[in-house]
């Protein structure tokens, strides 16, 4: 098994309210749950999920929302933050680096550090540290194709594709959207 480059695990602070309802740190420690797969050099860090929207905000929260298997989309009507980092070294011979794939959501994505290229159907564009790109529901892949680790915060909104689109879309798009984890 080919072993996780080393990086530093992101920093979570969680907060919350006492029993008088004071604001207080609930919790503040590294990313309680990561997944490093090498066969594509990404690495997956768990930051929140929340099951609905609007999301219920209670004093305290019962269990450990990212503890689940790993999946890309959201639960419905819910949202998801991770960081994900792509390792170099890792482009397939399409040049890119993740799978092309489609999610039913908004994602915002913004580059904390390193570059990376977002690949569409019909063009590449780079990102580098300090970009946000806002990813709407389209075919995509990434590929970093420097000699450094790019790290990328993403933040995934549930949504749904409106009858306009769904009418440009190839007939069997439920069936190609990414439901699961990578690798399922």
């Amino acid at each position: 098994m080919t072993s996780k480059p080393q990086s530093t695990l992101p920093r979570r602070v969680v907060t919350g309210h006492d029993a008088a309802g004071t604001s207080v740190v609930l919790s503040d420690g590294t990313v309680p749950v990561h997944q490093y797969m090498p066969q594509d050099g990404v690495g997956f860090y768990e930051i929140w999920q929340t099951d609905n929207s609007p999301a219920a905000i209670q004093p305290m929260e019962p269990d450990e929302p990212t503890q689940r298997t790993l999946r890309v989309p959201p639960p419905e009507r819910g949202t998801k933050i991770r960081i994900n980092e792509f390792f170099p070294g890792h482009v397939n011979e399409l040049g890119n680096q993740s799978p092309v794939h489609r999610t039913e959501t908004i994602d915002y994505g913004i580059v904390l550090e390193g570059e990376i290229f977002l690949v569409l159907d019909d063009s590449e564009v780079l990102l580098r540290a300090g970009d946000v790109v806002v990813q709407r529901g389209t075919d995509h892949a990434w590929a970093n194709r420097s000699d450094a680790v790019c790290r990328v915060a993403f933040i995934l909104v549930d949504g749904h594709f409106t009858p306009e689109l769904l009418d440009l879309l190839p007939g069997s798009i439920h069936e190609e959207l990414l439901h699961h984890g990578p690798h399922d």
